[in-house]
């Protein structure tokens, strides 16, 4: 696994990357081949490609494409469920490449490839990639090889990592058993062998597992030091289960996170010159979102005004960074008098105080706009942990280990939470969504940013918003 824009990255997903990038660069360069042959006429694919810039063309027609494939999960789960469905997602992003075009030919026609080499490479895309997905997710990815997994342990976290890797298959991780003193320990991980007690350690080394992960309750008085440190010189790669817990789930795991775990961190944000480079680039973008969408704002606007009585903007003191409350700005999704009578209280799903406009504003995440004042005046970031009600941060930080460290960054209008976890009400969905923050704390960059908002797009796109 590689680890990119502060996230790990499996090798299989970067292979099919590259491979796919490759490929429909070679479809729509044979396009334009195909189209000198048949439509063209001598040349045209020298002048094209050397003096028209068409390098550059193709090479946006690939990405355009491979942005169809992602807005279609193709880079998440690989694997083909039905040749049926592959073949029409492949045919949907097909559809964003010509209408790209299309649209680019209103104004940015220095980057239109040809009518014919469009087609002509559009036809070979259809042709090639359905195939290559079903070769790719059969054949090639078990050539690439998994990495084996020892576990040391029998622990329910192990659990949980054994069922991530077993349904995300892309991560390349098979776990060939797994060591316990305890002779009932089989029942805590159903479906793992177990190879025998920690006293077998070097015997079980014999399967040559290229990973040992370690989740003993007790590291103290059963860890088995000296045959681990052997190993660990002898280039075998050993980490504990909570480390691969955050390689797999993309959180942090808070019932075995410890204070030092923060405290001593190599890689621990927020770092003084990652939030001052936040501010600048969050203030510049805002701006520039703001002038952008001032005409979708307006419009916004009036639908709320049209559509139920009541003030078109939603006020709401929020807790941000460093404690320190503000208010936010959203467009009013509820009736008006959504609150009368019931106090401080979480939405929930299917909420009968949201208005039909309010219900897709919150799918679309179109009520959040707003807050780009907020980023502009300082009191948010583009990206972070979701600002909450200071009735609320009280009564949970109280009772979550760890809740009020989510406030030494700016909250975010999207974050890292928000683009891995649906939206909840329950104490379990807070819990898990500070995980995710306390991942983003760890890891806040320039890059984990841009990955967010991109996948954000992506959510807003598919109005996979919030409830």
């Amino acid at each position: 696994m590689l680890r990119i824009f502060k996230i790990v990255v499996p090798k299989s997903i970067v292979t099919l990357l590259v491979s796919e990038a490759a490929i429909l660069y070679g479809c729509y360069a044979a396009g334009v081949f195909l189209a000198e042959q048949l439509v063209e006429g001598p040349a045209f694919s020298r002048f094209f490609l050397f003096d028209d810039h068409g390098f550059f063309r193709l090479a946006f027609v690939t990405a355009t494409i491979m942005f169809g494939l992602y807005l279609n999960d193709l880079y998440e789960n690989f694997h083909i469920h039905s040749k049926v469905e592959i073949i029409q997602q492949v045919c949907l992003a097909v559809g964003v490449a010509f209408l790209t075009q299309a649209l680019m030919s209103y104004g940015v026609s220095g980057w239109i490839v040809p009518r014919y080499s469009m087609i002509l490479g559009s036809l070979l895309v259809l042709l090639v990639i359905p195939p290559w997905r079903l070769f790719y997710s059969t054949s090639l990815f078990r050539a690439i090889g998994a990495e084996r997994v020892l576990f040391i342990g029998s622990s329910p976290l192990l659990r949980e990592i054994a069922d991530r890797l077993s349904q995300r298959t892309a991560f390349g991780l098979q776990v060939i058993g797994f060591l316990d003193d305890d002779p009932e320990s089989a029942s805590q991980l159903p479906g793992i062998p177990r190879l025998g007690t920690l006293a077998d350690l070097q015997k079980v080394m014999e399967r040559k597992p290229d990973r040992i992960v370690v989740g003993l309750s007790d590291l103290r008085n059963q860890l088995p030091i000296q045959e681990l440190l052997l190993l660990r010189f002898a280039g075998v790669r050993i980490q504990h289960a909570a480390q691969l817990y955050e390689t797999a789930f993309g959180r942090v795991c808070t019932r075995e996170f410890r204070p030092s775990d923060l405290i001593f961190s190599s890689e621990l944000g927020p770092r003084l010159g990652s939030v001052s480079l936040q501010t600048v680039y969050c203030t510049v973008f805002a701006a520039i979102l703001l002038v952008l969408a001032a005409p979708i704002m307006l419009l916004v606007a009036i639908a709320v005004r049209l559509t139920s009585p009541g003030p078109v903007l939603f006020r709401q003191t929020r807790v941000g960074k460093a404690d320190r409350n503000f208010t936010v700005y959203k467009f009013r999704s509820m009736r008006a008098d959504a609150e009368k009578g019931t106090g401080a209280v979480w939405a929930t799903r299917n909420d009968p105080r949201i208005t039909p406009l309010g219900k897709f504003l919150r799918k679309s995440r179109l009520d959040e706009l707003p807050q780009l004042y907020n980023v502009l005046i300082g009191e948010m970031a583009i990206a972070g942990p979701r600002p909450e009600r200071p009735e609320f941060v009280k009564t949970l930080a109280e009772k979550i280990p760890y809740y009020q460290q989510r406030h030494c960054v700016k909250p975010g209008i999207t974050g890292w939470a928000q683009i891995n976890y649906k939206y909840g009400d329950t104490f379990e969905d807070t819990v898990n969504k500070l995980e995710y923050d306390l991942y983003y704390i760890k890891n806040v960059s320039i890059s984990l940013d841009a990955y967010i908002f991109f996948h954000t797009i992506k959510t807003m796109l598919l109005s996979r918003g919030a409830q």
